[in-house]
């Protein structure tokens, strides 16, 4: 039989297998964290008809004379490059700006994928939208521990921002010089102790010859404030009930009368109310007190060669023997990209090209074709000889 129709056959099947590849990316051009393929064809092997022949002093060396046996497909090979932002505003969704994967734990393995539009279950568990769970490092006692191996990352519904007791407080703004001598403000606050139970520190600020004395009628603490041209000399402390309140910010010009207790750093025990992710993947709660936490943190995965990873469906890829084994790490780290919120990354399916590869493989498939038809055509001489 003619060589020409299985180098033809191996061209069909090595051009189709390059319209599935093509259509496949423009099938995903749409899917958010997709990578698009590209099919590498390389020649079969070459039937040898005659070797090449050594120089000698009276004649010259020949060459080998081969023919080709078709071509075959060297690789499908994935196009890791960064795709374009899509802004959601979804605090749960994140693009990963540079390398890496997330890690998500799906059917007892472990996948790797860009795509990070991300929600939380009804059991509080971070998930991907076929409910795969995204690995990372929940906060414990010590806050988030990250030399540890991931897990699944958790935010319980029942989460509480424990009591702070408050150790400290600030006063600031002025004391108006023009005041009379006896003249009382009275400047007041709500501190909490270490159960988170509320109480009102009460300070009164009396004008006296020198300057202004302050008082706390709870626990008995005084001391006296002086001013030099509205600047207070030297600055003052005050502890009241446990409470160290920080005054030196005073100042003592004429007429304005804005002092007040602007801070103290107790709360009460809070409720989860919100959330939202930062770039470095560190998951942060918004508590019913006004106070924020780490909850947990997202990890990243990167490989030594990604372009080695298996694809596993739902955007998602697997280890390899080829593309090493995942190193794990926090986003923004040298060599992990960093986070955005409220964005997904695209697919980097750029249609132009993909169409432009959809002719050429057309035109390379009827090329095959033709082949086959040509050797039939030949074939058909041939049975012809003989009448």
């Amino acid at each position: 039989m003619l060589r020409s129709l299985y180098s033809g056959i191996s061209g069909l099947s090595s051009h189709q297998t390059m319209l599935d590849v093509t259509g496949n990316n423009i099938a995903n051009v749409n899917t958010a964290g997709f990578k698009g393929s590209s099919v590498r064809f390389q020649d079969s092997l070459s039937q040898l008809m005659a070797g090449a022949g050594t120089p000698a002093d009276q004649v010259g060396g020949t060459n080998p004379a081969q023919v080709g046996l078709g071509v075959q497909i060297a690789a499908v090979q994935t196009n890791f490059a960064q795709g374009s932002a899509q802004t959601t505003g979804r605090a749960g969704d994140l693009m990963i700006a540079g390398d890496g994967f997330f890690a998500v734990r799906a059917g007892g393995e472990t996948l790797y994928t860009r795509a990070g539009g991300f929600s939380f279950d009804a059991a509080g568990k971070m998930v991907t939208a076929d409910g795969g769970i995204v690995q990372g490092w929940v906060a414990g006692q010590g806050g988030v521990n990250t030399g540890q191996a991931p897990v699944n990352i958790v935010l319980p519904q029942d989460a509480v921002s424990a009591a702070q007791a408050t150790t400290t407080a600030a006063v600031t703004g002025n004391l108006p010089s023009s005041a009379t001598v006896g003249d009382e403000i009275v400047r007041d606050i709500t501190v909490y102790d270490a159960e988170g139970v509320a109480s009102s520190l009460s300070l009164t600020f009396t004008r006296t010859a020198t300057g202004w004395d302050v008082a706390d009628a709870g626990s008995g603490a005084t001391g006296s404030l002086t001013f030099t041209d509205g600047i207070q000399n030297g600055g003052l402390t005050l502890t009241a009930g446990g409470v160290a309140v920080d005054l030196s910010s005073v100042t003592g010009y004429a007429d304005l009368k804005t002092v007040a207790i602007t801070e103290q750093d107790g709360s009460a025990a809070g409720t989860l109310q919100a959330y939202g992710i930062t770039k470095d993947g560190s998951v942060i709660g918004t508590f019913s007190n006004g106070r924020t936490e780490v909850l947990a943190k997202i990890a990243m995965a990167t490989f030594a060669n990604p372009e080695g990873l298996e694809k596993a469906g739902s955007t998602a890829y697997r280890v390899s023997v080829n593309s090493g084994a995942a190193q794990i790490g926090e986003p923004g780290q040298a060599g992990f990209g960093g986070l955005v919120s409220g964005a997904l990354e695209m697919s980097n399916v750029d249609l132009s090209q993909e169409f432009t590869n959809l002719i050429i493989a057309q035109r390379g498939f009827q090329a095959n074709a033709r082949i086959i038809t040509t050797s039939d055509e030949v074939l058909q001489e041939l049975t012809q000889l003989k009448r």
